[in-house]
């Protein structure tokens, strides 16, 4: 005897010690991940999923986000234009100051248009506005006339070329049309002014030094503006500042996420406590439920960032709901603790324990799966965060809680066990039996009406909502600039650069050909600045026909115009020898005044057709336009119109059909196994309680006109997968101790609370999803643990 009370004392300090070392390493590596750098990914549309048939689109939305992202864009606004002005003036020079940006342009340094001009240069005999082309094709041009109005109008600003190498003003022409300035500001005093009715604003970009999507660069950009910000106030009290970028919006849903963890983890935790201390009336046992529970958050969160190296606000928000279904097993093994006699012996009751928990993790895991298979990167890393959990929490339960739970309880709470037990006979007297089916008939009876009621809504903001105040600043930012930065686009797909130029003149040709009523107001192609070789081709096809068809009476009009011979020889000698010059997109994106362009050119795609591809970016579409922009982009190769809100919206539907199928799948896979451990009768009665809370959701929903979205529909997965339990819970009680079945159904109800509690807690998430979410699973929860009584047997016998 006394060997193997030695032995078991040996197994017991190997069992915690190997949970000590488990949870050092975990805990070490969150804190080596979070204090290297955040892991938090506040990227928003990294937790989309990829929703393009076209890779390439997913592409250009990764391309578009990354050139958009590390832009700040800040507008200071007076009524007073001195003062709007001077402030901007100082509100630049303390944000270059703070160090926290790459850089700060408040005042526009000077730049050379010669620039552009001499790009353009060598290829002018390629290049022809609408109107010259027009003119020339047509026979209309008169090239005396066009000759003298180069030389007599008044002179030109803005960009223009040399008269001797553009003496009929083609290249000038064709500069003009160059989409440097598609909105409303001004150069003034060197600064990007709008003067919008009485008040004038001022327009300051800065870049950011690092990824907006870094804690470190989100605070060290917030803290320069409220500086900067507040410093401008008392200077300036009539000056207004508006800002937009991504930096702002991954900041707010990194504060908002981390208010919501300390908010549901605290309530959570509190909550959980209280309840646990008065059931058990034990500190003891309620801390060693922490420590289970605490193993399975932090190895979930090291596993979580291991595999997927960031965390989604999603999952770090869901993460601090996982406390109360990870603590439902602690629960289980300290009701069988409670109710033993002296002769309890802590192995001997993981073993009895064994069987409801593995039955319980099985139908949990079950849910979990399946949002691991949704294609939705949250998604995936809360199914993959919450599996990790909830496994480290049962095999803690089994193997470490044993260890640490050597002695006998020294009190039991008898009165509440039995109180418990005459609760529960009532209960089953009135629902359980036979009667179930009355019940199911009565349930579903008024079900139907409220399913008849059911609505949808598959919205993307469901998943992504924005700080208000910052939308309307970002509104106006936008109203005051006249730029609609749409989220609309096409995308134009190529086996070389010169097809993907040659389509994408074809669109705007498209473009500018629809209804007025269709109409968008304008667009930004590389076209713009690189026409296709083919287009300069046939615009050097029309000069060489119309204009050098005559040599000798173009040189003798020239030189009765006052060009002098040695200007006409070297014009038609640079005419001449330009023959094979082509203007390539190569040759325009080495331009360093390109830059803020480049966008438009996504260049070789990685893709199965390695070919190129650029994107077309009309300007002011809306829900009346857009068809038409859709059906544009079908009748044209290679074309394709992207819309990533509106695909995320039309997948998130398509999932929300499909999720109907895999729940009723993964009941049929739930009544299944449980019928293989319980035999078929059983396992039906065990899986009618949750099929009815599934039903009853649904009709609350119906009845109250909560429209459903995928996240409804997920969240009854994970009804179906905890809410099985319950019943669970309670057969394996009848089975193991029918004579102490009010500590079994103390411990269900327990257990029930805890996970309302914590699931609960979503529902003050700011997150519509996660509200969603929440929402579900507290109502499905509810229902399925006030039904698990159907599961028990009829003849088993209570103690009263």
């Amino acid at each position: 005897m006394y060997a193997l009370q030695r032995q078991a004392t040996r197994h017991a300090w190997g069992m915690r010690a190997a949970w000590l070392l488990l949870a050092v390493v975990a805990t070490l590596y969150c804190v080596w991940r979070f204090s290297a750098s955040s892991p938090l990914q506040t990227n928003l549309l990294a937790l989309l999923p990829a929703t393009e048939a076209d890779p390439v689109a997913e592409q250009a939305v990764d391309t578009l986000a990354t050139a958009l992202g590390d832009r700040t864009v800040l507008l200071v606004t007076a009524n007073d234009a001195a003062h709007a002005k001077a402030a901007a003036k100082t509100f630049g020079a303390t944000l270059s100051k703070s160090g926290a940006f790459g850089s700060v342009i408040a005042e526009v340094p000077p730049f050379d248009p010669t620039q552009i001009t001499r790009l353009y240069l060598p290829y002018r005999f390629n290049l022809l506005a609408p109107a010259d082309r027009a003119a020339l094709a047509d026979g209309s041009a008169a090239l005396h006339d066009a000759l003298a109005r180069r030389l007599y109008s008044p002179l030109q600003g803005g960009l223009s070329a040399p008269v001797a190498d553009d003496p009929f003003g083609w290249l000038e022409h064709w500069l003009t049309t160059l989409p440097l300035a598609t909105s409303n500001l001004e150069i003034e005093d060197n600064l990007l002014v709008v003067h919008r009715g009485a008040a004038t604003s001022v327009l300051i970009v800065a870049t950011l030094p690092g990824s907006a999507y870094e804690s470190k660069t989100q605070h060290a950009v917030l803290d320069a503006v409220a500086s900067g910000e507040s410093a401008l106030r008392q200077q300036y009290p009539d000056v207004t500042l508006a800002r937009t970028g991504a930096v702002f919006y991954a900041e707010s849903a990194r504060s908002a996420s981390e208010r919501e963890v300390h908010l549901i983890g605290a309530v959570s935790a509190c909550g959980i406590a209280l309840l646990m201390l008065w059931v058990f009336r034990s500190p003891r046992l309620l801390l060693l439920g922490f420590v289970s529970t605490a193993l399975g958050v932090v190895c979930a969160l090291a596993v979580t960032m291991l595999v997927f190296g960031k965390l989604h606000l999603l999952t770090l928000v869901f993460g601090a709901s996982l406390i109360g279904e990870a603590v439902d097993y602690s629960i289980q093994y300290f009701v069988v603790y409670l109710g033993a006699r002296d002769d309890w012996e802590s192995r001997r009751g993981a073993r009895e324990v064994r069987p409801a928990l593995t039955v319980a993790l099985v139908t949990s895991l079950l849910g979990y799966a399946i949002l691991a298979w949704v294609p939705f990167p949250a998604l995936k890393q809360i199914a993959c965060f919450a599996i990790a959990g909830i496994c480290t929490a049962f095999a803690s339960v089994l193997w470490l809680l044993p260890a640490l739970l050597v002695r006998p309880p020294k009190r039991r709470p008898r009165r509440l066990f039995v109180a418990s037990a005459k609760l529960l006979a009532r209960w089953h007297a009135a629902i359980g039996g036979r009667r179930a089916w009355g019940v199911a008939a009565l349930a579903l009876i008024v079900a139907v009406p409220g399913w008849l009621r059911l609505t949808s809504d598959d919205d993307i903001h469901l998943l992504i909502q924005r700080d208000p105040v910052l939308v309307a600043q970002e509104q106006k930012v936008r109203d005051a600039i006249g730029v609609d930065n749409s989220a609309q686009f096409f995308v134009v797909r190529g086996e070389t650069p010169e097809i993907v130029l040659q389509r994408a003149e074809a669109l705007g040709t498209r473009l500018d050909a629809l209804p007025i009523n269709m109409r968008v107001d304008g667009w930004q192609s590389v076209t713009s600045f690189v026409p296709s070789a083919k287009r300069q081709q046939e615009d050097r096809t029309l000069i060489a026909q119309h204009v050098f068809n005559d040599p000798a009476a173009l040189r003798a009009m020239l030189t009765d115009a006052g060009f002098r011979d040695d200007v006409v020889d070297t014009w038609l000698k640079t005419y001449a020898q330009s023959e094979h010059s082509v203007l390539s997109v190569d040759r325009w994106l080495a331009a360093p005044w390109s830059q803020p362009y480049r966008h438009l050119w996504l260049g070789a795609v990685d893709a199965p057709s390695h070919g190129y591809a650029a994107v077309v970016i009309p300007q002011r579409v809306t829900p009346e336009n857009q068809p038409t922009l859709v059906a544009t982009a079908q009748t044209l190769e290679g074309v394709t119109f992207v819309d990533k809100a509106a695909s995320v919206s039309k997948l998130f539907g398509a999932y929300r059909v499909d999720s109907g199928l895999w729940l009723a799948g993964a009941l049929a896979l739930v009544l299944a196994l449980l019928m293989l451990r319980y035999r078929p009768r059983g396992g039906l009665a065990l899986t009618l309680p949750v099929l009815l809370a599934v039903g009853v959701t649904l009709a609350v929903f119906g009845y109250a006109r909560v429209p459903l979205n995928l996240f409804n529909w997920l969240a009854l997965m994970l009804v179906l997968g905890v809410g099985a339990n319950y019943a669970v819970f309670l057969r394996e009680g009848c089975m193991r101790a029918p004579q102490e079945l009010g500590a079994v159904w103390t411990g269900v109800l327990l257990s029930a609370a805890t996970t309302l509690l914590s699931f609960g807690s979503l529902g003050m998430s700011e997150m519509p999803a996660l509200k969603s979410f929440g929402a579900t699973l507290a109502l499905g929860i509810a229902v399925s643990v006030l039904l698990a009584p159907i599961g028990m047997p009829s003849d088993e016998r209570r103690v009263a």
